[in-house]
């Protein structure tokens, strides 16, 4: 089966768009990625997608004009990235316009139908609310494709993805599915971008490479005020994202920020970052497993040093070093959930959402779905 997966994170960084080869194998899949490419969302877009996500309100009017703009935007990205080669189907995630998981409420954006009728084949969407409806928080989903990624028979792995938000995936020796423990540590990126912008007059988005926070020091009275966020002392399931980690952040804190220099304030955030997932790490993993990270964090070497430094008896690496591209993972994660979504089968993990059971995930827009559907049961017969 060749799909597409599409992603765009709560950084707002672009759409992720991987193009893979799904082969059921066994209970998983062997997955081959065969492009795999980052598309900026238009300024203009982007602009207006700003401004109406939290703690900003957004209308009606303006979110549906929203989710029909960015539906082109994930179709071109989708077709770039597929060139001429013919595609089974396309699975969407969507861009995340609001998500309160302890409420169930969850909305993603990005008109499915438009992706449909620019791309001719089928589009899997809508992953997060079938969880949600459930009981669930509807997030986080890619647990389940990180244990069919990363399971080992000897070796306890964390499999970790810093965007904008930061998430962990315990996956223990042996384990299936069912078993990883997951949820959102905190704080990915976000907070760093957000700062940037605001420093910078918008000048530079992110701090590349880490260079603003490898130049600067941690201020700890802050970094230990901020760290007292009820959030980190939940228990899971849990998860959590813009609404709670956004600009309101960093206005909580913002008369400290104010009085530190670019350079420092991205070191403080970035340790906030990094020494929060270490903490969920530490609690729910055992001593010395290995920890695989995927996202844009991966590419901050402060954010990787302080995340080494902050687990003694850990290994940190790229998600790379596993053959799984770190900046493709969760698109490559929402193509395997579409082709899960066409066998309907069960891919949420209960004890990760806090559903009430396992469910089958996402929405269709069909497309000569009567001959996907054949090409689906052939595949999984042979």
């Amino acid at each position: 089966m060749i799909a597409v997966g599409l992603m765009s994170g709560t950084s707002l960084d672009g759409i992720d768009a991987a193009l893979v080869r799904l082969r059921p194998n066994g209970a998983g899949y062997k997955v081959d990625l065969l492009n795999f490419a980052t598309f900026p969302i238009p300024p203009e877009l982007l602009n207006d997608l700003r401004a109406a996500l939290p703690p900003n309100a957004g209308t009606a009017a303006g979110i549906a004009a929203l989710d029909r703009r960015l539906g082109d935007a994930f179709a071109r990205a989708a077709l770039a990235v597929s060139g001429d080669m013919p595609l089974d189907f396309i699975a969407s995630h969507g861009q995340t316009i609001y998500h309160d998981g302890d409420a169930g409420y969850t909305m993603q954006a990005g008109d499915p139908f438009v992706i449909r009728e620019k791309a001719g084949c089928t589009v899997c969407f809508d992953f997060r609310r079938a969880d949600c409806a459930a009981g669930g928080q509807g997030a986080p989903l890619v647990p389940y494709v990180d244990a069919l990624l990363f399971a080992d028979a000897n070796e306890d792995r964390v499999a970790v993805n810093i965007g904008g938000i930061a998430n962990l995936t315990v996956v223990r020796a042996g384990a299936l599915p069912q078993d990883v423990v997951a949820f959102d540590s905190g704080p990915g990126n976000m907070l760093i971008d957000a700062f940037v912008r605001a420093r910078t007059n918008g000048e530079q988005t992110f701090d590349r490479g880490g260079a603003f926070a490898k130049a600067g020091s941690v201020d700890g009275p802050l970094l230990q005020a901020m760290l007292e966020d009820p959030y980190f002392a939940l228990a899971p399931p849990k998860s959590t994202g813009r609404e709670r980690f956004g600009a309101q952040f960093l206005e909580q804190h913002a008369a400290r920020l104010e009085a530190l220099s670019l350079e420092n304030g991205c070191a403080t955030l970035a340790a906030l970052t990094a020494r929060s997932l270490a903490h969920a790490i530490s609690a729910a993993s055992p001593p010395g497993a290995r920890v695989f990270v995927s996202g844009g964090g991966v590419h901050n070497a402060f954010l990787m040093e302080e995340l080494a430094r902050s687990l003694p008896g850990f290994t940190v690496v790229s998600a790379s070093v596993h053959n799984v591209h770190a900046d493709a993972k969760e698109a490559v994660a929402f193509a395997v959930l579409g082709y899960e979504l066409l066998r309907e089968r069960p891919a949420n993990v209960p004890g990760v959402t806090g559903a009430r059971g396992p469910v089958v995930l996402g929405s269709l827009a069909p497309h000569d779905l009567r001959t996907l559907l054949a090409k689906v049961q052939a595949e999984c017969r042979t």
